[in-house]
């Protein structure tokens, strides 16, 4: 879809990495489990959305807003989704996702034990763990996301799209990228009839 992705939580890995004044900050807040403050992350999904290739190209924000105030920043910056895809899972399948994630650090690529296990031993031996991939630091991330999550739906009610996110991933790809396909074309269709 050419859309620029843009990932709150790598935004923040980024800046924890490169050890920047807002990663040290954002770090102390991210091994509790609790949510980073806007301050740091609302500045910086505003950077990445201002650029020009998300101007052109549109973009999908991925595990953001997080919070009703992370909502309201963004509309008052004048970012507006056009469509809000809400994935449903239940909460001991994501514990168990995300605790069996793992990083390939030389081709960034992300594996699952189970679901999704690396090709070749060199490869498995290579693999790391995010610092908050932990099931304690899930289950306190889950318990944050919980206490924020209404006020968000409120927010894009009339933008939700829900997906089971149970189902195998290429059915849930499917959907998505049924539901995708159909805004493009109503977004050409609207272009198309101010351009006429």
């Amino acid at each position: 879809y050419n859309l620029v992705h843009i990932a709150a939580g790598d935004l923040l890995r980024a800046e924890v990495a490169a050890e920047t004044e807002n990663g040290k900050r954002a770090k102390e807040f991210m091994e509790i489990g609790q949510l980073v403050p806007d301050e740091i992350v609302v500045m910086m999904v505003k950077e990445r959305l201002s650029r020009q290739d998300s101007q052109d190209n549109g973009w999908l924000l991925d595990g953001y807003p997080r919070s009703e105030s992370q909502a309201t920043a963004l509309k008052k910056l004048g970012f507006n989704p056009d469509i809000f895809i809400l994935l449903e899972v239940p909460e001991e399948i994501l514990v168990e996702r995300v605790v069996g994630r793992r990083l390939d650090p030389v081709t960034g690529k992300i594996y699952h034990l189970t679901y999704s296990p690396p090709e070749t031993e060199e490869i498995a031996a290579r693999l790391t763990q995010r610092f908050d991939d932990t099931e304690e630091k899930v289950k306190l991330r889950l318990l944050t996301h919980n206490s924020n999550v209404e006020s968000v739906l409120s927010i894009y009610k009339d933008l939700i799209v829900k997906v089971d996110g149970t189902l195998p991933k290429e059915e849930v790809f499917s959907q998505i990228d049924g539901i995708l396909t159909e805004l493009l074309a109503k977004k050409e269709a609207a272009l198309g009839s101010l351009a006429a």
